[in-house]
């Protein structure tokens, strides 16, 4: 569609349409310019352009525009028709354009909000990990000073035992 479009505003289009007017430059020139020399310069500018652009609906025109039937009227009204199409269709397009453009957006928000969520996770599980480390540091600490308690009561038992067996000889003696 946007082809066709184009090919309507494309400079080829212009020169010939130019070359069917009469122009300052040729005002002292009688020239007879009929409808057939007028129909065949459009339908060359036309085979040649859809051929280029490969496109069907010139083709389509310049098939009517072949036939003896159908006139410059009805062929003008076939472009204004789809140069009509082609505008909708272009208006939907930029409609799908807007729609397809603001859900990029929304998906490349969303895919920065799950990477800075990503980041605090992997910084927060990175300050967990550090606390693991020193709390397991403290309790090899505390199971060490548990040992070294044990030991010392131990010790301390150890000692009142003898020193109370010491204590029991020594009233058995005197006493």
């Amino acid at each position: 569609l946007a082809e066709t479009v184009k090919v309507l505003n494309d400079d080829d289009a212009l020169d010939l349409f130019k070359k069917t007017l009469p122009s300052a430059a040729s005002s002292f020139l009688q020239l007879k310019v009929t409808m057939a020399s007028q129909k065949a310069k459009v339908l060359q500018v036309l085979r040649r352009a859809a051929r280029q652009h490969k496109s069907p609906a010139l083709d389509l025109i310049a098939l009517a525009l072949n036939g003896k039937a159908v006139g410059f009227d009805k062929v003008i009204v076939m472009i204004d028709d789809m140069v009509r199409n082609l505008a909708k269709e272009q208006a939907a397009d930029d409609d799908k354009k807007e729609y397809c453009e603001a859900e990029l957006d929304k998906a490349e928000d969303k895919n920065k909000e799950l990477e800075l969520a990503l980041k605090d996770s992997e910084t927060a599980i990175d300050k967990l990990n550090g606390d693991i480390e020193k709390l397991t540091a403290e309790i090899a600490e505390l199971e060490a000073g548990i040992k070294a308690l044990d030991k010392s009561v131990a010790e301390a038992t150890t000692q009142r035992k003898e020193e109370n067996a010491e204590y029991k000889d020594l009233m058995a003696s005197d006493g």
